[in-house]
């Protein structure tokens, strides 16, 4: 096995973790939003009336829009450059929140959920491919990580919507967050530094990227259709809990909106956050020794995240599915640290920001269908509990396909 290559050094050492630190309020102001709108849910049906599968279809179009458009955000990042369009991101992520804010009907904040979508597309495939990029050695899954914790703090704190809605109203915060991403745009475009084109694209060895050449390579590759499914499971559990956890904890265990909403984030980010700072470190210090490493250490956090998941659909006590919660938080923090380091290692540099944009795809489909469909099951008075266990059986399924996963044979860059 070819040694990992050494991390980068003074001041492209410096380089890289400033664009972390630039990159992180972004990723925590894209979720703190997408929480924000679940746990206002009583609040938000009671000014703008909706069924219970039109309020899932918010977030089902969101997913839906968001995961179409991930591909060719990609696309773009890699053949143009990463901090243009995470910039792009920003701005439009900025507009369509302060228009969330001033909508007065359901088609409208229909409408302006799709557009939050298309903002957001452009950012993560982007970000972790800058990121990687800055982060070539034994630093890569701790960057991703590090990012990856301003999600889950945005996640926890997007819990409180509930508390916000009932002492300030909805619509006053979506406002105000809106006018704070448009001052936080003009500070990306001036500090955040992309890194130079792979070398594989622009010294003449190659054609310049072309979006069938990417979608080609990728859909060729066994190992990244592996990557894709399991993708899907963890993505579809992610956001069955994002949407529907706090009505599902309102209901089994008799709680208020704020005290859900908290419930819902709270316990399932602390355990995530744990959980990546666990599998980065183990993950960057075992891939010194072991190509296979960071899938293995994935493989290990979807095992975790079974009985998890499982005790959160079964158990009537209150205790017993918080510590289910924070147990699937675990595993699933040790898969996010290292989703795009495993990219990194089956696919090409090139082609970095465009998988993880099929990935987010093919992700956010399953996630929209499953947020759609558990409201439709709620409408039907069916329970969320089945909808819990099938996804532990989900995630088992995953876990085996990520430690079966091969890396390419020459080392990852």
């Amino acid at each position: 096995m070819s040694p990992t290559p050494a991390g980068p050094s003074s001041p492209s050492r410096r380089a890289a973790w400033i664009a972390v630190a630039v990159l992180w309020p972004m990723a925590f102001l894209y979720y703190f939003d997408r929480l924000l709108i679940t746990s206002m849910r009583p609040a938000i049906r009671l000014d703008i009336p909706m069924t219970d599968a039109q309020f899932g279809l918010l977030t089902s179009g969101f997913l839906w829009v968001y995961g179409c458009l991930s591909p060719i955000g990609g696309f773009i990042a890699d053949r143009w450059g990463r901090r243009p369009i995470i910039v792009a991101s920003l701005l439009i992520w900025s507009v369509g929140v302060w228009f969330t804010g001033h909508a007065h009907t359901y088609s409208q904040l229909l409408s302006v959920r799709m557009l939050l979508g298309a903002g957001e597309a452009c950012f993560l495939p982007a970000a972790f491919a800058l990121i990687s990029n800055h982060h070539p050695g034994p630093t890569r899954s701790r960057a991703i990580g590090l990012l990856n914790t301003g999600l889950y703090v945005g996640s926890a704190l997007g819990g409180a919507g509930g508390w916000l809605a009932e002492h300030f109203g909805w619509r006053s915060g979506y406002s105000l967050l809106g006018v704070v991403g448009l001052a936080y745009c003009a500070l990306v475009a001036v500090l955040l530094q992309d890194t130079p084109p792979p070398v594989e694209i622009f010294d003449g060895s190659g054609p310049r990227l072309a979006a069938r050449g990417a979608g080609r390579a990728l859909l060729a590759n066994g190992a990244f259709w592996i990557l894709v499914g399991v993708y899907c499971f963890g993505t579809a559990s992610n956001w069955l809990c994002y949407a529907w956890l706090p009505t599902y904890l309102r209901d089994r265990f008799h709680l208020s909106a704020g005290a859900a909403g908290l419930s819902a984030t709270s316990y399932l980010q602390a355990g995530t956050f744990l959980g990546v700072i666990v599998g980065s470190f183990w993950a960057d210090w075992w891939s010194l020794r072991q190509n296979r490493a960071r899938a293995w250490v994935a493989a290990v956090g979807f095992t975790v995240a079974v009985p998890g998941l499982f005790l959160v659909g079964s158990s009537p006590v209150f205790l017993a599915t918080v510590i289910g919660l924070m147990l699937f938080g675990v595993g699933r923090g040790f898969f996010d640290t290292n989703c795009m380091p495993i990219l990194r290692q089956i696919s090409a540099q090139r082609y970095s920001a465009t998988g993880y944009g099929f990935l987010t795809f093919a992700g956010c489909i399953a996630g929209g269908l499953i947020t759609y469909g558990s409201g439709a099951l709620l409408d039907a008075k069916v329970s969320l509990a089945i909808v819990f266990r099938c996804a532990a059986f989900g995630m088992g399924i995953a876990a085996v396909g990520l430690a079966l996963l091969k890396s390419r044979s020459r080392r990852a860059t």
